[in-house]
């Protein structure tokens, strides 16, 4: 990662692990703006920031499906949760399909939190923590528990039909959730999230198809797609400007 660029991961409470899939932090600790690429990755981030002329903010994010170009102003602080899509109906109790590759910002004080809880990334951590485990569910719909356990263990390696045969709930049925809660079809996410699983094998060098692409250039068009440049020029990197590719194993 640039060197100017602070990156921190923290896997979250195993009480947690079916809503969350991490807490993390960034900071730009340099006197410059930073020009970065935010990839799509299949999260739902919660995000609270302040920089040396923006004051403490926070913002929800909703699904992004291609790269989005972004400026990380000198001095930024920012700590947020990662959230899987359960999180969405059993935490907030509504939908990200109206801010689908948008994000909105929220009231200052939303779940309690204020400035300054960036003073400590591990206080932020705890305190998440305890208010996500405050509205956690008494249970889950099986069928939604099966269908985000299927897709999250193999990476979007999985068909439509063959989630709809194992959840029993028909495919029209799943799309129809999808696109009402989160904005895009299965088909979509699933693309996403294996995209999100060629960062490691691009970063170890491997620029062909791992996952389920029909082919190079099938794997090539999607990389394309969802990160703007080739997988070569993923790997490349250059000034460490996708900030997710860069965290590969710090997190």
């Amino acid at each position: 990662m640039n060197s100017d660029l602070a990156f921190r991961l923290q896997q979250p409470d195993p009480s947690l692990t079916a809503f969350v899939e991490s807490f993390w932090e960034l900071r730009n600790l340099s006197d410059s703006d930073k020009e970065i690429v935010v990839l799509p990755d299949g999260r739902a981030d919660l995000t609270f920031f302040r920089s040396a002329t923006d004051p403490f903010c926070i913002i929800r994010s909703g699904i992004e499906t291609f790269p989005q170009q972004a400026l990380l102003k000198s001095q930024t602080v920012m700590f947020a949760i990662s959230f899987k899509l359960p999180a969405i109906e059993y935490l907030f109790g509504d939908s990200i399909a109206g801010i689908l590759d948008y994000a909105r910002f929220l009231p200052a004080d939303f779940w309690g939190f204020n400035e300054t809880v960036l003073d400590n990334f591990d206080f932020f951590c705890q305190k998440a923590t305890f208010h996500i485990q405050s509205l956690l569910p008494a249970a889950i719909d099986p069928r939604k528990q099966e269908l985000f356990h299927l897709l999250y263990s193999t990476k979007g390696d999985i068909s439509v039909k063959a989630l709809s045969e194992k959840v029993y709930w028909s495919s029209r049925q799943i799309n129809r959730y999808f696109n009402d809660r989160f904005g895009l079809s299965v088909k979509n996410y699933c693309s996403i999230l294996r995209f999100r699983a060629s960062f490691e094998h691009i970063k170890e060098g491997k620029l062909f198809p791992q996952q389920n692409f029909a082919d190079q250039s099938h794997f090539i068009r999607e990389v394309k797609k969802r990160s703007g440049v080739s997988p070569k020029e993923l790997k490349r990197n250059q000034n460490g400007r996708f900030i997710q590719f860069s965290a590969l194993g710090l997190g």
